[in-house]
């Protein structure tokens, strides 16, 4: 499970981004951290890089195929803020 320290630096957002589930091997759509439905792992990636393939070694078989999903999302915006934040 993803913590934090500072909360005023996360926002909660309704966003469907963070209901849809992507394949191993595909790129993520988004910087920040995705975790794996099946097993609880979670990685931090960088928009455009490859999600990491079914042989990541914390996921046993018997779990079934590596799904993953966004769980936090960077905004790579240095000015952002609580106050004026507009989460696109």
């Amino acid at each position: 499970m993803a913590t934090y320290q500072d909360a005023p630096h996360v926002i909660r957002t309704p966003s469907a981004e963070f209901d849809k589930v992507h394949d191993p091997g595909g790129a993520a759509l988004y910087s920040g951290i995705y975790r794996c439905i099946r097993c609880g792992y979670e990685i931090a990636i960088a928009a455009g890089h490859t999600l990491p393939p079914q042989s990541h070694p914390q996921h046993p078989a018997s779990l079934g195929a590596i799904q993953w999903r966004l769980l936090a999302r960077a905004t790579h915006n240095k000015y952002s803020s609580i106050e004026n934040h507009a989460y696109q």
